[in-house]
């Protein structure tokens, strides 16, 4: 089973940007798809960014454009640039390895992490 640390979250104002980063523990991690979903309070866990194996990347519409995320397999870790951040950013923020894909939607069944808090001011 992978086990994910996540980090860098914060508080930040409104058009700022920070940096997660997740490292994930197991041999896997190269050649599975990762993940990062969010939570905010009284909301369902969403997916925001997908990146493959092979570093294919996609976005969920309220992040294009200013959320990027990459990986690093040779320290088996995934990252979220996030920039021009809103106050409906907020949220903890969860890593995802590996993440499944079946049917055009991509999936986690596997155990989150803590996540990291990221608060974003007016």
């Amino acid at each position: 089973q992978v086990q994910v640390v996540e980090s860098g979250g914060g508080l930040v104002q409104a058009g700022g940007s920070l940096r997660l980063s997740c490292a994930a523990s197991g041999s896997i991690f190269s050649i599975n798809a990762a993940g990062w979903y969010r939570q905010a309070p009284g909301k369902l866990r969403e997916l925001v960014a997908a990146i493959t194996s092979g570093g294919s990347t996609n976005y969920a519409d309220s992040v294009k454009g200013r959320f990027t995320i990459s990986r690093d397999n040779a320290k088996n870790t995934v990252y979220l640039q996030m920039n021009s951040l809103k106050p409906e950013d907020t949220a903890v923020y969860y890593c995802a390895v590996p993440l499944g894909y079946y049917s055009g939607s991509y999936y986690y069944i596997g155990n989150w992490g803590q996540g990291t808090q990221v608060t974003v001011s007016s």
